[in-house]
């Protein structure tokens, strides 16, 4: 009997034990995640960072560092500088939101003509349709429709400044048109430039003993330009100013088999909202209205949990690339970004098959995140021709 209630004594100190860390621990969850409150940077006219093509779509969306293709517009116009052939044009097509509607999707159309052994020029259109949207009024009477659309056009010039390292600029032309003519509405359509400054480093292939091998770094910083407005209130957006990084490597096990790996980093150069809406310093945050040009500077060391937050607004992307013969690919990839900026964390995989000088692309992602995607369940298509005369490849 002695031994049962020094038993029974022990469960219940050990119940309240378990209890007592049980309650700190719940606590102590409660309060982190209390801190952790979304703290997302938005800009005007977003379609601008959407991947346009499908190879870099089935390696986690990365491009800034890969080798040259007819989309290296959008990742990285210093590319072009490297490509192979004399001239390149690309076509894609991006379907969004599949599994909502059918009618939203993002398209585009690339050219680009290497002059000479150390040039070359591009020119580059992106349209994002957003479908058709039918108004009504106030007890349902159809009031028309509105088709709203985003589009930019750029041009780009890019040098090599020696044999392994080139840079380019892009100037680019962009409109969004968000507004809806209804008797209530306020949005109007806006128009701007940009500019994107890049560089591209491609080493010559080396030997490394059973493989030989080519280095590769990329960065590119795009769409540097002013805010625009949406309304006639004098809000500013910021647009989508991007710092682009990443490198990779290039393992070539013979004539016929090659294996590149690439990792890629993201940030985003404008204010992280960090004025407190209340007054008290606290959650929620609005952007601090400065010129774009401090917004870019400011970008490094504004958000309001300090330094730990600044890194999170760093996305990262990891993705490979197997290609056989120069003729068929198999492709994959890995994106990932803070739950504390987005929360977007997505699984990709593509292939790719040449024939002659024309290429096909496609990759298909699986989210991997609590917050829907809009590419889930989708296809993506890109489409290449190469053709005139060809360079050589260091």
């Amino acid at each position: 009997m002695i031994n049962q209630n020094i038993c029974l004594v022990k469960f219940t100190q050990l119940m309240r034990k378990i209890i007592v860390f049980t309650f700190i621990g719940l606590v102590t969850f409660l309060k982190v995640n209390a801190q952790e409150i979304q703290n997302t940077i938005t800009t005007a006219a977003p379609f601008l960072l959407i991947a346009p093509d499908a190879r870099s779509g089935g390696m986690g969306d990365i491009g800034v560092a890969t080798s040259p293709d007819a989309n290296s517009q959008h990742w990285n116009a210093s590319k072009f500088a490297f490509m192979p052939s004399k001239y390149t044009v690309g076509i894609v097509y991006t379907p969004w939101l599949r599994e909502l509607t059918n009618d939203v999707f993002l398209g585009g159309f690339s050219f680009a003509n290497r002059i000479d052994d150390r040039s070359a020029w591009a020119t580059s259109l992106k349209y994002f349709n957003l479908g058709q949207i039918d108004l009504t009024d106030i007890n349902g009477a159809p009031e028309g429709t509105e088709k709203l659309n985003e589009f930019s056009v750029d041009g780009s010039y890019s040098l090599k400044l020696n044999e392994t390292y080139a840079m380019g600029v892009t100037m680019r032309y962009i409109r969004s048109d968000l507004g809806i003519k209804s008797g209530n509405t306020t949005l109007r359509p806006v128009s701007t430039f940009a500019v994107d400054i890049s560089g591209y480093f491609q080493s010559n292939e080396k030997n490394y003993g059973n493989f030989n091998g080519v280095w590769r770094g990329g960065y590119n910083i795009s769409n540097i330009g002013p805010k625009v407005s949406y309304t006639d209130d004098g809000q500013d957006n910021y647009i989508p100013t991007n710092l682009r990084i990443g490198s990779g490597f290039d393992f070539i096990m013979d004539s016929y088999n090659k294996v590149s790996v690439n990792l890629e980093f993201n940030k985003l150069l404008v204010p992280t909202p960090s004025v407190s809406l209340n007054g008290d310093g606290e959650a929620p945050y609005i952007q601090e209205d400065s010129s774009f040009i401090s917004g870019i500077f400011s970008s490094f060391g504004d958000a309001p949990g300090g330094f730990s937050e600044e890194l999170k607004e760093f996305t990262w992307a990891l993705g490979a690339e197997y290609v056989y013969d120069n003729s068929f690919a198999l492709r994959a990839g890995y994106f990932n970004e803070s739950d504390l900026k987005g929360a977007r964390k997505y699984f990709t995989i593509g292939s790719g098959f040449k024939f002659k000088s024309s290429k096909l692309d496609i990759s298909y992602l699986f989210n991997a995140s609590d917050i829907n995607n809009p590419l889930e369940n989708t296809l993506r298509f890109s489409l290449a021709f190469d053709f005139g005369e060809l360079f050589e490849i260091n």
